[in-house]
């Protein structure tokens, strides 16, 4: 699902309302580990052009214990 998610967004991109959409729909179907990895790609891909929809698609998650570690994983290995 993960790969999908990826795919979709690529041919999303170059509307930032339909970006948006697609990746809080993306967020919710992905499995247990996959958001973190889908929040790096975005960062990668995406961090320049919509840095606030991606802040915003994945802020809601952010109270979800497990899920927080997670994102904290996915952003050290950005540093």
């Amino acid at each position: 699902m993960l790969e999908y998610a990826k795919l979709i967004l690529q041919k999303v991109s170059f509307d930032a309302c339909l970006f948006e959409k697609e990746l809080h729909k993306a967020i919710g179907a992905l499995h247990k580990d996959e958001p973190a990895k889908l929040y790096k790609w975005c960062i990668d891909f995406f961090g320049d052009l919509y840095p606030d929809a991606i802040q915003r698609a994945f802020a809601k998650y952010q109270y979800m214990p497990a899920y927080h570690d997670l994102m904290r994983m996915a952003k050290q290995t950005l540093s």
